[in-house]
């Protein structure tokens, strides 16, 4: 009986750090338990009540952060696949559509898009099973036309990579590596060249000049047509039924969307854009499983498909409930030491990996495969199967098709409709990817995590600390607003999840409130060393023990978690740096920004990130010189914030020298020298550098002038 069974298609395996885990936090908790004990008694005994109750609470946020992070702890697995067992019949894989989404053309430059489309295009799968749908939802004939020139390059790049055996089927990505040189990679090289000049020259100047087979695709771009406002324009760039490659194989599907928008209707972000590709696309293809894809994160490895397959596929495993397979965002162009944490490592791969032994992953919005139907309904629902039954048999092109797929894509088609509420991507957060997954596992829905040894996707990190900034801020408002909506883990999630997912979401739905320990402990503690004025223990104090046992073991342990994934000491020291300076600017601005919204004095809107690259900026990156040049408010508190430590250690110092000791106020002195450590490019940026990335003059002064206010008023407090 045993010997009928089909051969596997993936395993799991639970980590050995598993027990490790389990007894760890058993220990530590008590710890924080025996801090919180002690600060409150210390509460009743104090002279100066205000100080005490906020050192109280931010050892009460840390302890509830701590607390939500263990979740991710308790269960981490590792999957692997087994593609080879996959049948060999091919005509038994499900279609495939892939979603790319770009919003504008000089913040995601069109070519970034075509190099993606280009590596998923060349995917190895059958060729008549994938189709890739652009949303260009700038509405931009520049993207449209670089995806014109991409799809005639296509017809060569496709065999090419195919023949060759090529991994890297990026063209950016494969020509810039150490590529082993075929009969005809020059030519193929040039081709891209001439490509990659034409339309980054039509990106400069703004005009596009198609030739002949193309020029009608531009009509819509009228006097009226704006990015805000205009019609629904789709053009199917490449017809699997009838174009073929070089050598006659038969093409993908390549289909550029931008949706019909009015500046009265609301436009509901990237997750507005994603609904009506999957309505455009169950109008023209209907595949059953959906890759989304972010258009700077292309493909890195060709058979990433087959991988999915193994999960949603596996005849031995409950896999008909498997919502989304979701794969880690990592990133090219990073220096090994990763100067701004870009890389979320415990985000984006550590914390996945514990999600996974629970419900699944949550989804991050790029590199996910989708179970079409899982937008529709629950697993156990058959309204989804009956729209999956309706498979257009028309060609993609022809008119009834094409008017239908303009109808489905109507700025007011979604009125008094359940899209975005029950069925599609869920609106009601900035962070709409990760609400959108938080939702389907409460409807019953399971996701995977899969972490090959070769990346599946390689996509662009932000390279400047604004950028960062931004796209974090960005993230946070999102997050609080989940945790403050009717959908919140807190009265919706922990009545349908199992409680250790409610706190692994509770967690990143409260991420932003790290800002309060954070502020807390970066000043007050300093302004209270400044004055001479003790908040811990005395080294001598049995109870000193427990703080630095708090300290060490938190660190030690997130050290050992970011080494096992390939990290280096530097750059987990760069992590905790960044970590700190996102909460004391991006998070803190995104409490303040969500507060004025829920009091309608402001809106959160959505950035697209910066994806051009500043040719200084990008050098200065290499030499690990961090990037102040703009003038933001975010480098106001983390400017303070330096120079509190700053002239705390100082004083400390000369105290000890003076004094002979400083037994009563040794941790506060820690804490002011590991803020030093901490500051040292923000001090750089402020005195020691004359490049464009230095700390302007403006936040230089007021950050100074701020801090003496800030010494001036707590002379009044201490």
């Amino acid at each position: 009986m045993h010997q009928n069974n089909p051969p596997p298609l993936h395993t799991r395996l639970v980590l050995r750090r598993t027990w490790p885990n389990r007894i760890f936090a058993v220990i530590y908790a008590c710890v924080i338990l025996a801090i919180l004990y002690h600060q409150t008694t210390l509460l009743f005994h104090s002279t100066n009540t205000i100080v005490s109750l906020l050192m109280l609470l931010a050892n009460i946020v840390l302890a509830f952060m701590w607390l939500t992070q263990q979740g991710f702890r308790m269960n981490p697995v590792h999957r692997k696949t087994f593609p080879e067992n996959l049948p060999k019949d091919t005509t038994k894989y499900p279609a495939m559509d892939v979603f790319i989404c770009t919003a504008d053309p000089y913040k995601e430059p069109p070519m970034v898009a075509v190099n993606t489309a280009l590596s998923i295009l060349a995917y190895d799968y059958p060729t008549d099973k994938l189709s890739v749908y652009l949303s260009d939802d700038g509405g931009s004939k520049l993207t449209l036309f670089a995806f014109t020139e991409a799809s005639e390059f296509a017809k060569q790049w496709l065999p090419y990579c195919k023949k060759n055996g090529i991994m890297e089927r990026c063209p950016e990505a494969h020509f810039r590596s150490h590529y082993t040189r075929f009969p005809e990679t020059q030519e193929i090289k040039s081709m891209y060249e001439k490509m990659k000049v034409k339309v980054e020259e039509a990106v400069v100047s703004g005009n596009v000049y198609p030739n002949e087979k193309w020029a009608h695709v531009f009509n819509h771009w009228d006097a009226d047509f704006t990015r805000s406002n205009h019609p629904t324009v789709i053009q199917v760039l490449l017809n699997g039924t009838k174009d073929d490659d070089g050598i006659g194989n038969a093409m993908p599907n390549l289909i550029y969307v931008s949706r019909e928008k009015h500046e009265a209707n609301p436009h509901r972000f990237k997750a507005g854009a994603l609904n009506v590709l999957l309505r455009v696309s169950n109008t023209m293809t209907n595949a059953p499983i959906v890759l989304t894809m972010d258009c700077d994160m292309y493909s890195n490895d060709p058979k990433t498909p087959l991988e999915a397959l193994c999960y949603f596929l596996d005849p031995l495993k409950d896999s008909e409930n498997i919502a989304y397979i979701q794969y880690p965002q990592l990133f090219h162009k990073i220096n090994k030491d990763d100067l701004y944490g870009a890389e979320f490592k415990f985000v984006f791969q550590i914390n996945m990996t514990g999600f996974d032994g629970l419900l699944g992953p949550s989804h991050v919005g790029t590199g996910c495969f989708f179970r079409r139907r899982a937008f529709y309904g629950k697993p156990s629902s058959h309204t989804s199967e009956k729209s999956q039954s309706q498979s257009q048999r028309q060609s993609i092109e022809s008119n009834e098709v094409l008017v239908h797929a303009c109808e489905v894509a109507r700025s007011d088609f979604e009125a008094q409709t359940e899209w975005g509420s029950k069925m599609g991507y869920r609106y009601g957060s900035l962070v709409e990817d990760f609400y959108t997954g938080y939702i389907l596992q409460c409807q019953g829905w399971r996701s995977i995590f899969c972490l090959p040894v070769r990346p599946a996707f390689l996509g662009d990190a932000p390279m400047n600390l604004y950028d960062l900034l931004n796209q974090t801020q960005r993230w946070s408002i999102g997050f609080l607003d989940m945790a403050f909506s009717k959908n919140s883990p807190i009265n919706y999630g922990s009545k349908l999840l199992p409680w250790l997912q409610t706190i692994c979401y509770l967690h990143y739905t409260f991420w932003a409130i790290w800002c309060i320990p954070i502020i807390i402990y970066s000043i007050l503690p300093q302004l209270a060393l400044i004055h001479f004025f003790p908040l811990f223990p005395k080294v001598s104090d049995p109870w000193f023990l427990l703080y630095v046992f708090s300290f060490v073991g938190a660190n030690c342990q997130e050290f050992f978690e970011f080494m096992q994934r390939n990290g280096t000491p530097k750059g987990w020291f760069n992590n905790q740096r960044v970590w700190i300076i996102r909460s004391l600017s991006s998070y803190v601005f995104a409490v303040i920004e969500l507060a004025l919204t829920k009091l309608h004095i402001s809106s959160s809107t959505f950035n697209v990130t910066n994806k051009v690259i500043d040719e200084e900026a990008n050098k200065r990156y290499k030499q690990r010189m961090m990037e102040f040049g703009v003038e933001s408010p975010f480098f106001y508190s983390i400017s303070i914030a330096a120079l509190v430590n700053l002239i705390a250690f100082i004083i400390g110092i000369i105290h000890i020298i003076t004094y002979e000791g400083l037994e009563d106020l040794f941790v506060q002195l820690f804490l002011a020298g590991f803020g030093v450590l901490n500051s040292w490019p923000i001090y750089e940026a402020m005195v020691m550098r004359n490049d464009r990335g230095r700390m302007s003059l403006k936040i230089t002064l007021g950050a100074a002038t701020l801090t003496l206010m800030l010494y001036v008023v707590s002379a009044l407090v201490f």
